[in-house]
């Protein structure tokens, strides 16, 4: 159980970090795309931040403290942060895929660990959250074309 514990806990925080990421490409694009990409980044930010109260609440489901405070969110996250400012969209979006990439493998390994404890609400609660940001990585791969 401390192996699925640890493994939600980096799920949290890399979707904290990714979270963080697209708000600040969100406040921060500039350029004749502003329009669209200010409200692409607004929505996935939307997203990402209704999933962290979930994620949190499937850590205390199985007994496990939930991580908060920037501090404590950088132990966990494998996601890397950035500073990228202005027009330059193209690293906005592939920033933003790295860090989906990032959610992604912590969601799959924390699957395999609610699996192996037969833990089948949690199970379909990764696998929603999976489907997600599948979605996210099919919509920056398209962007980035």
């Amino acid at each position: 159980m401390e192996q699925l514990i640890a493994s939600l806990r980096v799920t949290l925080a890399n979707t904290f970090e990714m979270y963080f990421k697209a708000h600040g490409h969100h406040w921060n694009v500039e350029g004749i795309e502003f329009a669209q990409f200010h409200e692409f980044f607004g929505d996935l930010y939307q997203s990402l931040h209704g999933a962290i109260d979930p994620i949190a609440e499937e850590i205390r489901k199985v007994d496990g403290t939930a991580p908060y405070g920037l501090t404590m969110m950088a132990q966990f996250k494998t996601a890397q942060d950035s500073a990228i400012f202005g027009n330059n969209v193209r690293d906005m979006l592939l920033d933003l895929q790295t860090a989906n990439a990032e959610c992604i493998d912590s969601l799959n390994t924390a699957f395999s660990f609610a699996e192996k404890e037969n833990l089948q609400g949690l199970m379909n609660f990764l696998a929603g959250r999976l489907e997600e940001h599948n979605k996210h990585g099919w919509m920056f791969k398209a962007s980035l074309k």
